[in-house]
C-alpha cells in the first residue's frame, strides 16, 4: 500500500501546492484507469490540518441542498472527496467528507459503520474554499489541529485514507489505497495506511 504523505509547508497550502505535491488517483475501485487525473493532498500548517483536492473528471455535482462552507449531511449521495483517519489506540476513526462546492460533512466512528456516542457531530472552526470549472473542480478545507490530536491521537502513527465519489448520478469510486472486495466499503480499517510527515521548508 502507498504511504500518505502529511506535508508542513511553509506557507498556507493552496492549490498550487497540491499541483506540485499532490498524489494521483489512476483508477477506480474496480481497477478501471481514469480518463483524466483525480488528485489530493495534505497539510499542517499554521496549527490547522488542511485537505485538498481537485478532480479533472468534470464539473462536479454536488449535494442540491449543500451551501458552500456550511455543514450538510449524505454528500456522499453525490459528487464528494473523503478522507477516512483512524485513531492508532482506540480504533476509532474520522470520516470528512468535502463537496466541489465546499460544503462539508463530519462523523467519528467506534466500529465500522458505529458513530461514536454524540455523532455525527460538526468538527469545530471548518474553513473552505472551491473552485468549480466546466470541466473540473477543486476543493479545500481546514480546521484546528488540536481537534484530531485531542479526540483521535493525530500524529506518526495515524492511518489515512482519501477516496472520491464522482460521476453522479452514474457513481464511480475511487481509494487511494488499493481496494478491498468486490463492492465499494470505504469504511474498512484495512484502507488505512501508514502517514508520513514531510517538511517543505
Amino acid at each position: 500500500m502507498p504511504v500518505i504523505h502529511i506535508y508542513s509547508p511553509p506557507k498556507e497550502p493552496n492549490f498550487k501546492d497540491l499541483e506540485h505535491h499532490g498524489h494521483d488517483i489512476l483508477s477506480d475501485w474496480f481497477d478501471q484507469q481514469l480518463a483524466r487525473s483525480v488528485r489530493f493532498y495534505f497539510a499542517v500548517f499554521d496549527q490547522r490540518f488542511h485537505f485538498l483536492v481537485e478532480s479533472k473528471l468534470g464539473s462536479g455535482f454536488s449535494h442540491p441542498e449543500s451551501l458552500a462552507g456550511t455543514y450538510q449531511a449524505e454528500l456522499w449521495k453525490y459528487d464528494v472527496a473523503e478522507f477516512f483517519l483512524l485513531d492508532p489506540l482506540t480504533g476509532h476513526y474520522l470520516e470528512f467528507n468535502l463537496s466541489p462546492n465546499g460544503a462539508w460533512w463530519t462523523c467519528g466512528f467506534s466500529d465500522v459503520l458505529v458513530p461514536m456516542g454524540g455523532q455525527p457531530a460538526p468538527v469545530p472552526h471548518v474553513e473552505t474554499t472551491s473552485q468549480e470549472l466546466n470541466d473540473s473542480w477543486r476543493a479545500q478545507a481546514s480546521f484546528p489541529l488540536d481537534c484530531l490530536s485531542q479526540c483521535y491521537h493525530f500524529g506518526s502513527s495515524s492511518r489515512l485514507n482519501t477516496t472520491f465519489i464522482l460521476n453522479s448520478p452514474s457513481q464511480i469510486f475511487l481509494t487511494a489505497n488499493p481496494p478491498k472486495g468486490n463492492q465499494p466499503n470505504f469504511h474498512q480499517r484495512e484502507l488505512m495506511n501508514e502517514v508520513k510527515f514531510i517538511s517543505l521548508a
